[in-house]
């Protein structure tokens, strides 16, 4: 028996799989690539697919086997388990989507293997595939010693060349930067850590830190730590003050702005200290892809949106990220890079002009009659038959204008401007808008009531980037809701129950203790 089983053992020897993973198939995998991957990818995994001539950052080239994110050192390949993971929750801030809850877990190990297939790379026994090892995150991440530590080294190692001393992309170099292929390439926004590729968690930016992200400007930072330039610990600080420019945890996309009523004049200054107790939402904005000429690419990704009134006007402050203050003469370059990588359906060759960066606030032109109506007009800036109202601000030159869009090619300013004041630092535009609750033109503007939920939907455009006209970054329609003051009964009712229920109970009391007092006297 065991000379029989040693037979077979010598005769078919059972192959040594050297991935985590079990046995994988690159037939079934090609036929899942062909279906969900190489629209982007290209069919043979160069990164030219259909939909790659949109798309900023490109979809991965396969061929080249250079993979940005990975657990393995600069210029090694990424392991079955980067690549896995890669698939299974997508790169934020790019088109790959996460696919985990779309494919099969055999559907995303055979893809994989598929994928391996397109460079040679990967058949290389020479190489030898394994993951770094990274120490733990050291404590006291969030005190002010390490954050200090990791500002330090911030500064010393070159950060702010790139990502600008506030971490907003906006350094010197960054309209100079591309990737291997020679794609312009954007400096990442350290105040949007739920935009990073690799993900946002101290731990993650660490590990990037250490790979590097290969085909980027981007460099690995182990070295350093090899030539004593800093220590493992002074790396993780700087990693742990990069997660602190970013919020605690990614924000929600809520669908009502609540502005609260305030004591005094509403604020008109963008950094007046009001502003610093108010809350604030975050509202996610997409390219412009219904209408010619489309842009797939918005520099703009989300607006920060917070709002005031005082019962008779109101103050609407949004903030965003941008990392020049257009029109830049030296980001002309960059944007005639980026019209010319991202392609459009535009009559003509794309050509950089100093444009502004733009922002347009938009409501329905009336409210609806009943409180619960909820019909509002075309989010694209309306039609002719039912236009929106506007109020519209432009970086260069700095002014303001109210009107009625029916549609994107027309605009038509109305006489009652609204106010506005803007300031712009280090890489993040902060407007104001303010207007009266009600306003003479009730046929035209908007009449803002408290108690209402308004109608309310944002548009974004960087002109460094080439935006203007149609070529913009757009939301859906949310609501403003003016809060109403709460009314002193609301606080005073309860006290004043809770006291009533307190002396009746205390009389109920008081009589049952009379009564035993006067039974005890009975028995004796």
């Amino acid at each position: 028996m065991i000379s029989a089983l040693l037979l077979l053992a010598g005769a078919a020897p059972f192959p040594i799989s050297h991935s985590p993973f079990p046995v994988q198939d690159t037939t079934r995998g090609k036929a899942v690539y062909v279906k969900w991957c190489a629209g982007c990818h290209g069919d043979g995994g160069a990164g030219d697919g259909a939909a790659a001539a949109h798309m900023l950052p490109r979809p991965r080239n396969f061929t080249g086997a250079i993979y940005k994110i990975r657990t393995t050192a600069s210029g090694q390949l990424p392991t079955d388990a980067d690549l896995m993971r890669a698939i299974d929750e997508g790169l934020p801030g790019s088109a790959m989507p996460a696919w985990k809850g779309r494919l099969s877990d055999a559907e995303r190990r055979d893809v994989v293997a598929y994928i391996k297939t397109f460079s040679s790379f990967f058949a290389d026994t020479s190489q030898h595939v394994a993951a770094l090892k990274f120490s733990g995150e050291p404590s006291g991440a969030t005190g002010a010693t390490a954050l200090k530590t990791g500002r330090q080294f911030y500064d010393s190692i070159g950060c702010r060349k790139c990502h600008g001393d506030q971490g907003r992309g906006e350094g010197p170099s960054a309209p100079t930067l591309k990737d291997d292929a020679g794609f312009p390439i954007f400096a990442a926004d350290l105040h949007q850590s739920w935009r990073f590729r690799g993900g946002g968690s101290a731990m993650e930016i660490y590990h990037r830190l250490r790979t590097g992200l290969d085909g980027t400007p981007m460099p690995s930072f182990s070295d350093l730590i090899d030539q004593k330039f800093l220590t493992d610990e002074q790396l993780w600080r700087l990693a742990q003050y990069v997660r602190s420019l970013s919020p605690p945890e990614p924000p929600e996309v809520r669908d009502v702005i609540h502005a609260p009523q305030i004591v005094g004049p509403t604020p008109v200054s963008p950094d007046d200290s009001t502003w610093a107790r108010v809350g604030r939402y975050w509202f996610p904005l997409v390219g412009q892809v219904v209408r010619k000429g489309r842009w797939f690419a918005p520099a703009v990704t989300g607006v920060w949106v917070q709002g005031v009134h005082d019962g008779r006007t109101l103050a609407l402050r949004v903030s965003w990220d941008d990392r020049t203050q257009s029109p830049d003469s030296a980001w002309r370059p960059f944007e005639q890079r980026v019209l010319e990588t991202v392609a459009g359906d535009d009559s003509g060759p794309p050509k950089a002009e100093p444009w502004p960066d733009q922002l347009a606030v938009q409501f329905p032109r009336r409210l609806p009659e009943s409180p619960a109506g909820m019909e509002r007009p075309y989010f694209l800036m309306g039609s002719e038959t039912d236009p929106v109202y506007q109020w519209r601000w432009t970086s260069s030159p700095r002014k303001s204008v109210a009107g009625l869009a029916r549609g994107i090619d027309r605009f038509d300013t109305l006489p009652g401007a609204v106010a506005a004041q803007a300031s712009f630092d280090h890489g993040e535009w902060r407007l104001v808008f303010t207007r009266a609750l009600a306003t003479p033109d009730t046929a035209n503007e908007v009449q803002l009531a408290a108690g209402r939920a308004i109608p309310v939907a944002f548009f974004g455009w960087d002109g460094s980037s080439g935006e203007h006209g149609s070529r913009m970054a757009v939301s859906t329609w949310y609501f403003l809701a003016l809060d109403r003051p709460t009314p002193p009964g609301v606080f005073i009712s309860p006290v004043l129950a809770m006291l009533v229920t307190l002396g009746l109970g205390l009389v109920v009391v008081r009589r049952a203790q009379r009564r035993a007092t006067a039974r005890a006297g009975r028995q004796r």
